[in-house]
């Protein structure tokens, strides 16, 4: 199981790997990038099994990866994407979800939360893949 977390908050991609390895990821699967355009370098070199990315980076978006990943990338066509960001709005996540984001978690989050939709994306993704 690979994981990678887009954030350019290192405090962030803390978070994110301390919630990853208490759910039993080890540190060895879980690959990080501080903005779209590093992570896209990743998918590109290799295969995913869950991306977890914020919204607003430098470089490239969170959105701008999205859609990327969903219309370009051969290996992670299909990658289960959890977008966790501050952009809450009805719209926002109308927009997200029509770029191709599996799930949605607005910051800042209760980290049982996440756990929980970590697992039903995985879940849901386990049937599709």
């Amino acid at each position: 199981m690979k994981i990678l977390i887009v954030d350019d908050s290192s405090t962030i991609r803390k978070i994110l790997n301390n919630v990853l390895m208490e759910m039993g990821y080890t540190k060895d699967n879980i690959y990080e990038a501080p903005d779209g355009a590093k992570a896209w370098n990743l998918l590109c070199q290799h295969k995913y099994n869950l991306l977890l990315t914020d919204w607003n980076m430098p470089i490239m978006s969170g959105l701008e990866l999205v859609r990327k990943t969903r219309t370009i990338s051969k290996s992670n066509k299909q990658i289960p994407i959890i977008m966790i960001t501050t952009e809450g709005s009805k719209e926002d996540v109308i927009e997200a979800l029509k770029a191709g984001v599996t799930n949605y978690v607005v910051k800042p989050f209760n980290k049982d939360i996440l756990k929980q939709k970590i697992t039903d994306t995985l879940n849901k993704a386990s049937f599709i893949l």
